[in-house]
């Protein structure tokens, strides 16, 4: 009768909070105290496999060991779903040592209707300390255990749902209030990694037919620098994009290089999709293997929506932008983005030395052409103009209408040798070009500045080429100068 009315104080005790550390000790110390135990552990499943998730008096470094179903006596007891006794562990195959003193093992699992959820493993330093009295109330505690271990789990569940709710909330707030794209995106690596504890979040977004990696946040070793191009055809990220559905590797091999992060032991990703058009891919990554399971899949498309939504939107603001920047004429950059641009280029090229040109350009005697064959055509000069300069010139340089028929570019990464010769590229191609309607050749002049022998400021680096510009004006047309250096100027053309 004792017994039962601590088996009655014990089941009390246990069932009295939903907190899984508090549940976890309870059992430890009723297990420990109530019976007389020197070694307690708490082993629970994880798939086919069972880990330690609290111990007393394990020898250290045991309690780091995972044991498949149906090895050691724990094993056998969670395969056979019945207590296991080991009278003397020394005449058991099956014993794995755990602390050096155990000279008989019970291991008891624990159940949920007929599922096996872990196993509480009591060990003593006495040989057959488990009577079969013994072993039936520790059988009923656990029972009472495994109730209290599932109502923490599903406690802890909803929390964890409440939580991933809140965050979702949260996000979707913050999102709507940023439209500057680069800004948002490094956000929403942020926000994801801090909400869903994971150790690193990447946006992947399409480039044509490539994806490209726009940003990330976390801790782990990149393979790929941010704004890199991602293989075709290779990694995990590609497979969700083609099949348009959330993937979960959760055993990404350390030697493999389909991961984006050196450490990676398991990925998610999940494509970003708003309004049926596929923008890229969210990627979360933790060195963990078996992090992910189908419990995350629908929060964390929820918040790849909201971020789908808000990418759309900053493209739409950023498309605006654009268009403010865009010569309504030629399609090419205006003046406006001329000026904002040349001041980003100067401060590259000081920080990282790697040079930098500017270049102004005049079609030549481009007055007397709109005289001779009107307006219209002479709009028509000036778009095919704008198109052989964009045919001719790299993706980093920006071409600009300065005004009228100027035009403005910069040359990025490049020193004075390159840029004259840019230059005279564009020259040669343009007076070889034949513009419909024009009986004649149409030339241009230009004149050429690098950083920082023509100067260090924008005011500097425009004044010297437009000194290039009218030194090839006057040396007859149809020519390149490079910008006057201690009194002369470099002529190249005809």
């Amino acid at each position: 009768m004792q017994k039962i009315s601590i088996l009655y104080d014990a089941s009390q005790a246990v069932l009295s909070t939903f907190e899984l550390d508090e549940v976890l000790q309870q059992i430890l110390t009723i297990a420990s105290d109530y019976f007389h135990l020197q070694n307690v552990a708490i082993l629970l499943r994880d798939k086919d496999e069972l880990y330690v998730r609290c111990q007393v008096g394990w020898d250290d470094g045991h309690d780091q060991v995972r044991l498949p179903i149906g090895t050691g006596i724990t094993g056998a007891a969670a395969q056979q779903k019945r207590p296991i006794y080991a009278a003397d562990v020394r005449k058991d195959a099956r014993y794995i040592l755990s602390a050096k003193n155990t000279r008989s093992e019970l291991a008891v699992p624990l159940m949920v209707r007929d599922h096996v959820v872990g196993v509480l493993d009591c060990q003593s330093e006495n040989l057959n300390h488990f009577d079969s009295e013994t072993t039936d109330l520790l059988a009923l505690f656990s029972t009472q255990a495994s109730m209290a271990l599932q109502n923490a789990r599903l406690y802890s569940l909803e929390r964890h749902r409440a939580s991933q709710l809140e965050a979702i909330n949260a996000i979707a707030q913050q999102m709507t209030a940023v439209l500057d794209l680069k800004e948002l995106l490094s956000k929403v690596c942020l926000l994801v990694q801090h909400a869903f504890q994971v150790c690193h979040v990447s946006v992947l977004l399409k480039d044509e037919e490539d994806l490209v990696l726009r940003a990330s946040h976390g801790k782990l070793t990149g393979r790929t620098a941010e704004g890199g191009r991602l293989p075709e055809g290779t990694g995990l990220w590609q497979r969700a994009l083609a099949e348009g559905k959330t993937l979960i590797e959760n055993d990404v091999k350390p030697v493999s290089e389909d991961s984006l992060y050196v450490e990676t032991g398991s990925s998610m990703c999940i494509p970003l999709v708003s309004f049926g058009q596929t923008l890229g891919v969210l990627v979360l990554d933790t060195t963990r293997s078996g992090a992910f399971n189908a419990n995350d899949t629908q929060p964390l498309e929820s918040v790849a929506d909201i971020c789908a939504t808000a990418i759309q939107n900053a493209y739409y603001v950023e498309r605006v932008k654009q268009l403010a920047y865009l010569d309504g004429l030629t399609g090419i950059f205006n003046r406006r983005f001329f000026e904002l641009r040349i001041a980003e280029e100067i401060e590259r090229a000081q920080r990282f030395g790697t040079g930098m040109a500017v270049v102004m350009v005049d079609i030549d005697q481009f007055k007397r052409l709109n005289d001779e064959f009107g307006h219209l055509l002479g709009d028509e000069v000036l778009r095919q103009v704008s198109s052989i300069f964009h045919q001719q010139l790299r993706k980093i340089d920006v071409l600009c209408r300065y005004g009228g028929e100027e035009f403005a570019i910069l040359l990025s990464q490049t020193n004075a040798v390159h840029a004259l010769g840019v230059a005279e590229k564009l020259r040669k191609t343009v007076e070889a070009w034949q513009f419909p309607g024009v009986p004649r050749s149409v030339t241009i002049s230009a004149g050429t500045a690098n950083y920082a022998e023509h100067g260090s400021t924008r005011d500097e680096l425009v004044k010297a080429a437009d000194a290039g510009l009218y030194a090839a004006k006057q040396a007859g047309r149809n020519r390149v100068c490079l910008a006057p250096k201690l009194g002369l100027a470099q002529v190249s053309g005809k």
